[in-house]
C-alpha cells in the first residue's frame, strides 16, 4: 500500500510541475491608445464633492440624490428590479463558467470500484482455470489529464476569468442605468403633478373669471363674446387638465415597473418643490472615463478576454500530451482484495501530434485575431461613445441652466403684465380680450418654465450616467478573483 500512496504521490507532482512551468503563447496585453480632446462647457459644472481623491470610499449615488423619497425609491429598484435581477444571474453563469475553466488547470482524481463476473467456454479458457471467474478492483484513476506545456488551458481559463468580471462590471453598468431610470421616472413625474397642479389652479381662476363675466353680463357690461371666450378657456383647461391625468397614470405606471411593481409602495400625489439633485457634478478629465465608466471596463476585460484566447489558439498547434493513470487493488476473491501483493497500477501517458487538420487550427488562430479586432473596435467605440454623451449632458446642463434664468425673468415679465391687464380691464380701460392674452401668456410661461426645470434635471442625470456615476470605483483585485471563487 504504501508503494501505491508512493506512486500517486509522484503522479501528482508531475503534474503539477507540469502545471506551473506551462509557458503562455498570449500576446503581451496592452490597453489601446484612444484620444481625447478636452470637454466643452465643463468649466460650467464644478465639483461639488468633499474629500480627498485618494480616499478609496467610493461616491455613491446617495451623494447625488438628494431627495429623501428618491434615494428610498431608487434602493428599492436596486433590490426588486427584474431586469438587473436578470443581469446578477449573467454573473453568476459567467462565475460558474470560469470555475469549470479552471477546474481544467489541474487534474481530476476519481475513486472507482468494480467487479467482474463471468463465464468463459471451454475452448477459450486456459487448461485447468475454472469456468466462472471473477475479479475485484479498488482504484484512485487520473482521467485524460492534459500537461499544459503550452498554456492552452491557461490561456482559455484568463479568458473565462476576463468574461466573468465584465458581466460584473455590465451589473454596475446596469445598476447605474437602473438609478439613472429611476431619477428620470421619478422627475418626470413631478413635471406632470406640477403641471396638473398649475393646471388646477388656472382652472379655478378661469372658472372665477366666468363667474364675474357671467355676472357683468346679466348687469349688460359684458357682451356674450366675452362670455364664451372665458368659457371656452375653462373648456381648453379642463381637456388638458383630463390629458394630465392620462400622464400621471401613466408615469406613475412607469415608475412602479422599474420598483419591480412592490406591493403597498404608496407614491406621494403633490408636486415637490425644489431640486432633487446636486446641481453641480464634477466632470473630472476625459480619461477619468476609463476608470468610472462600467461599461468601459467591461469592454476591456473582452478585449483582454479575446488577447487570452490567442494564446489557446496558437498552443493548438503544438504536441499535447495527456495522463491516465490508475493506482489500487485488484484480487480474483473479495476477501483478499487488500491483502499483501495485491496492489495494482497503471499509467498511460498520450502525445498527440497535429499532422494534418485540414487548415482548422490556422482558420481558429485567424479567428482568434480577427475577435481580437472587433473587440477593440467595441472598445474604441465604447470609448468614444461616452466622451459625446458627457459633451452632450455637459452642454444641455449648461445651457438650460441660462435658460432657466431667462424663463424666470420670463415669468416675472408675464405675471406683471397679467396683473396690470387685469386692473386695467376692471377699471374699464381694456377689454376682455386683452387680459384673457395676458392669463394665456402667464400660463404658458409657468408651463415652459417647469419644462425647463425639468430638462435641466434630466440633463444633470444624464451627466451623471455618462461619467459613469460620478464616483471613483475601485478597480477589481484579480488575486482576490481567482481565490475567492
Amino acid at each position: 500500500m504504501y508503494k501505491c500512496q508512493k506512486t500517486l504521490r509522484v503522479s501528482f507532482t508531475l503534474s503539477i510541475f507540469a502545471f506551473v512551468t506551462g509557458c503562455s503563447l498570449a500576446p503581451d496585453y496592452q490597453r489601446p491608445d484612444v484620444l481625447l480632446g478636452e470637454y466643452r462647457h465643463s468649466e460650467n459644472v464644478q465639483n461639488n464633492y468633499s474629500g480627498d481623491d485618494n480616499d478609496e470610499a467610493d461616491y455613491h449615488w446617495q451623494s447625488f440624490v438628494t431627495d429623501a423619497e428618491l434615494r428610498d425609491l431608487i434602493s428599492l429598484a436596486l433590490a426588486n428590479n427584474y431586469d438587473l435581477r436578470q443581469t446578477i444571474l449573467n454573473v453568476e453563469a459567467a462565475r460558474a463558467t470560469y470555475r469549470i475553466q479552471r477546474s481544467e488547470r489541474l487534474p481530476s482524481v476519481s475513486a472507482q470500484a468494480n467487479s467482474v463476473r463471468q463465464r468463459l467456454p471451454e475452448d477459450l479458457r486456459p487448461q485447468g482455470t475454472p469456468a466462472v471467474q471473477s475479479q475485484y478492483q479498488m482504484n484512485l484513476g487520473i482521467a485524460q489529464y492534459e500537461l499544459d506545456l503550452f498554456g492552452r488551458i491557461g490561456s482559455l481559463s484568463e479568458a473565462a476569468m476576463q468574461e466573468y468580471l465584465a458581466e460584473e462590471e455590465m451589473v454596475r453598468a446596469a445598476e447605474l442605468s437602473l438609478i439613472a431610470e429611476v431619477s428620470r421616472a421619478y422627475i418626470l413625474r413631478n413635471s406632470v403633478l406640477q403641471r396638473r397642479g398649475l393646471a388646477r389652479e388656472t382652472l379655478s381662476v378661469r372658472e372665477e373669471s366666468l363667474a364675474l363675466i357671467q355676472q357683468r353680463l346679466a348687469a349688460g357690461a359684458a357682451t356674450e363674446l366675452d362670455y364664451q371666450q372665458a368659457l371656452g378657456l375653462v373648456q381648453q383647461v379642463n381637456v388638458s387638465l383630463q390629458q394630465l391625468e392620462r400622464e400621471v397614470q401613466q408615469s406613475t405606471n412607469a415608475l412602479l415597473l422599474l420598483l419591480g411593481n412592490p406591493a403597498g409602495i404608496i407614491l406621494h400625489d403633490d408636486p415637490m418643490d425644489g431640486y432633487m439633485l446636486v446641481q453641480n457634478v464634477q466632470a473630472g478629465l476625459p480619461s477619468d472615463l476609463l476608470e468610472r465608466r462600467p461599461d468601459i471596463r467591461a469592454a476591456e476585460r473582452r478585449l483582454i478576454s479575446r488577447n487570452a484566447r490567442i494564446g489557446a489558439a496558437r498552443a493548438a498547434f503544438f504536441p499535447g500530451i495527456s495522463l491516465t493513470g490508475t493506482v489500487g487493488n485488484a484480487s480474483a476473491d473479495l476477501s483478499d482484495l487488500f491483502s499483501s501483493g495485491q496492489g495494482a497500477w497503471s499509467f498511460m501517458p498520450v502525445i498527440s501530434i497535429p499532422l494534418f487538420t485540414a487548415g482548422r487550427n490556422k482558420a481558429n488562430l485567424e479567428l482568434a485575431h480577427i475577435r481580437k479586432s472587433m473587440a477593440i473596435q467595441s472598445y474604441e467605440y465604447a470609448i468614444q461613445s461616452a466622451f459625446t454623451e458627457v459633451q452632450n449632458a455637459l452642454a444641455a446642463a449648461t445651457t438650460l441652466a441660462d435658460e432657466e434664468d431667462a424663463r424666470r425673468t420670463l415669468l416675472d415679465t408675464y405675471s406683471e403684465s397679467r396683473r396690470l391687464s387685469e386692473l386695467r380691464y376692471n377699471a374699464g380701460m381694456d377689454d376682455y380680450l386683452r387680459y384673457l392674452e395676458a392669463q394665456r401668456s402667464e400660463f404658458d410661461a409657468r408651463i415652459g418654465l417647469v419644462n425647463t426645470e425639468t430638462e435641466r434635471q434630466l440633463a444633470l442625470v444624464s451627466l451623471f450616467r455618462s461619467l459613469g456615476g460620478g464616483w471613483r470605483v475601485v478597480p477589481t483585485n484579480d488575486d482576490e478573483v481567482k481565490q475567492g471563487s
